[in-house]
């Protein structure tokens, strides 16, 4: 996975529902991060030079087309953000492996 995110062809994209998810545990202290996330996740943009995938309509209404495979809200949304942005999800969880979506890890 490394190889592939580090390869200078790769684009990066960080959902901004990855973002909420880390605002979220970090507020409740399930996530500690060494700067404020604000502080923290442009650090990490500028290092990694990713782009941010913004929540579209289109993107909320193809969680309700997915099938009930996993329950995580922000997994689902993730899956349905892959594939309305035909993008590939780094994730090494199973559930997201049964849905119509490409995968790496």
């Amino acid at each position: 996975m490394r190889q592939q995110i580090d390869h200078p062809d790769t684009e990066i994209w960080v959902s901004d529902c990855s973002l909420w998810e880390i605002c979220l545990k970090w507020e409740s202290g399930k996530l500690k991060l060494p700067l404020p996330p604000r502080s923290w996740v442009e650090q990490q943009r500028r290092a990694w030079h990713w782009t941010a995938l913004p929540i579209a309509r289109s993107h909320l209404f193809r969680v309700t087309e997915l099938p009930f495979y996993h329950r995580d809200p922000f997994d689902r949304l993730l899956v349905a953000q892959a594939i309305e942005e035909d993008l590939t999800v780094a994730t090494p969880d199973p559930w997201i492996t049964r849905y119509p979506v490409a995968t790496s890890w």
